[in-house]
């Protein structure tokens, strides 16, 4: 039989990066139970390829990190976080070669590589397939440590709040712990003094998305629902260069190829960054994206293309094997030959509204990593600043946690799912899952309007009272779980969107076109919702 009941002291929901550093960190002060609804290798940070951001070269400095991170992030980004943040860059590349991860060198140092919106080469990474390499030194001690239990194949219901179970401990709220599906369907306890929300982004809210099948939104939905404030959500990046493979999953081109030289042309050759920016190819990411999705329409096309000949043969089977090995499977070879690429959905610089330690309105409950907002990526992403800053705030919500007095275990109550019936189909849920990408991707993607946000705030409107339905009245899976956190998150998406009145960074309106002198977050709020 099933234990469907557990304990630990620090429950962690998702297994990238963030995650298991901060796992590999707090089972120096207590038990760990890490969540994974997959595998270990299905998360954001096994598909990330470029690499991590930190300043490792004397022609470098900190300052100049921190001025590209600022300009790339359009006057939103909070400079207080930017700062300790990227301060933190060469220790924690420092750190993750300890733990075994084998960056590329050149002799005895590093080598870096460039990226769009970067002033210096600062980017540490292990060829083409650096996530892979960084998950695979943080999951060794992982599994080997006794005090780490992992529940792979489980998904996160909920987290579960004293408010939740009417139960009032103290004036402000706090996490209990959470409900967590198991691959059998029933729904499992796991009490924690600490939960730690690390799930990643919300990428498969669209059609084309370089994220794994699992980027559902999950924590950010869960906490929504838990009573804490998002932040941000208007400001997706899409990545410029993915594979456009219409019968296929999308594989990402890392833009360290365009670091390298390779160009952006059309159908004829034709290079055309040039027209929209003076810095070409690597100009940021939201500036090419556009530039992009401008010239499809323009044209009328499905997609662009990336050249990557420039690179020469020797430089590319060097430098991106990986990218080349994958690429001749789908009968493409980069080294004979244009990619046909698309943008897609690749990182959401909005969040849960935390800190950089990832405290949020609820005690006993964190975000980390894309799940979290601090406010370093302001309306755009800086290439490679993402595996950085997830794991600076696992670190640093570790050393906060450590300070904490220990808080008794809270005894958490079954799931009630009585009253639930059979389900007699489930092709509902495929049609709102279909639905609801198509809407983001046709109403609230690269660009924007006010009437596209209106419609699209309709159609989720309804999907979501479909879903709503639907979710107590049949048995929960993972399928129906991740649909409903889906539906909420995109909704959340267009409502920030709407309140932006104007363009910046990675929001653009063709109503609102300007960028106005003053800003500030959008901050959304469960209680005044």
């Amino acid at each position: 039989m099933i234990k469907n009941s557990h304990e630990f002291d620090y429950l962690i929901i998702g297994s990238g990066a963030a995650g298991l550093f901060a796992a590999n960190k707090l089972a120096a002060h207590g038990s760990v139970a890490v969540i994974n609804k997959g595998e270990f290798s299905e998360s954001n940070t096994w598909y990330a390829q470029g690499g991590i951001a930190g300043v490792m070269d004397a022609a470098d400095s900190v300052d100049n990190h921190i001025a590209d991170t600022l300009r790339a992030g359009a006057g939103l980004c909070h400079e207080d976080v930017v700062r300790e943040i990227v301060g933190c860059g060469k220790r924690i590349i420092e750190e993750l070669i300890a733990y075994g991860t084998a960056f590329d060198t050149e002799g005895e140092t590093l080598h870096l590589s460039h990226e769009a919106a970067h002033s210096h080469r600062r980017i540490a990474h292990a060829k083409d397939a650096t996530g892979k390499a960084v998950g695979e030194a943080l999951l060794a001690p992982v599994t080997a440590n006794a005090n780490i239990t992992c529940f792979q194949q489980h998904m996160a219901v909920d987290v579960i709040t004293a408010r939740h179970l009417g139960r009032r401990m103290q004036e402000a709220d706090r996490c209990l712990g959470a409900y967590v599906l198991n691959p059998a369907g029933e729904v499992l306890r796991i009490a924690a003094r600490h939960t730690i929300i690390a799930t990643g982004g919300a990428g498969k809210v669209y059609r084309y998305t370089s994220n794994p099948h699992v980027a559902t939104g999950d924590g950010i939905a869960m906490a929504w629902r838990a009573g804490c404030p998002v932040m941000n959500l208007e400001f997706i990046q899409f990545h410029p260069t993915c594979l456009y493979n219409p019968s296929g999953s999308t594989t990402l081109l890392t833009e360290a190829l365009r670091g390298e030289g390779a160009l952006l042309t059309d159908a004829d050759g034709r290079a055309f960054m040039a027209d929209y920016d003076e810095r070409g190819e690597l100009a940021p990411r939201d500036i090419v994206a556009r530039a992009i999705d401008y010239e499809m329409k323009k044209l009328g096309c499905d997609h662009m293309y990336l050249d990557i000949r420039p690179l020469g043969s020797e430089k590319i089977e060097a430098h991106f094997p990986n990218i080349l090995k994958r690429l001749i499977k789908l009968g493409i070879d980069i080294r004979q030959q244009p990619v046909p690429i698309v943008p897609a959905a690749h990182y959401m610089c909005g969040g849960v509204q935390t800190d950089i330690a990832g405290r949020t309105a609820i005690q006993g409950l964190y975000a980390i990593g894309e799940t979290a907002c601090t406010g370093l990526h302001g309306a755009n992403r800086l290439a490679s600043n993402s595996l950085l800053e997830c794991l600076v705030m696992a670190e640093q919500c570790v050393d906060f946690i450590g300070t904490q007095p220990k808080e008794p275990l809270q005894h958490l109550p079954a799931w009630d799912d009585s009253g639930v019936k059979p389900e007699t189909e489930r092709v509902q849920i495929k049609q709102n899952w279909e639905e609801i990408r198509a809407a983001m991707s046709n109403y609230v993607g690269i660009v924007r309007s006010d009437e596209r946000l209106r419609r699209a705030r309709r159609r989720l409107a309804i999907i979501r009272e479909e879903i709503a339905a639907y979710y107590w009245q049949h048995p929960i899976s993972r399928n129906l779980i991740e649909l409903r956190n889906l539906s909420l998150v995109a909704d959340l998406m267009v409502r920030a969107a709407q309140q932006r009145k104007e363009s910046r960074g990675l929001h653009y309106s063709t109503d609102h076109p300007d960028m106005l002198d003053k800003t500030e977050d959008t901050i959304l709020t469960p209680d005044s919702w």
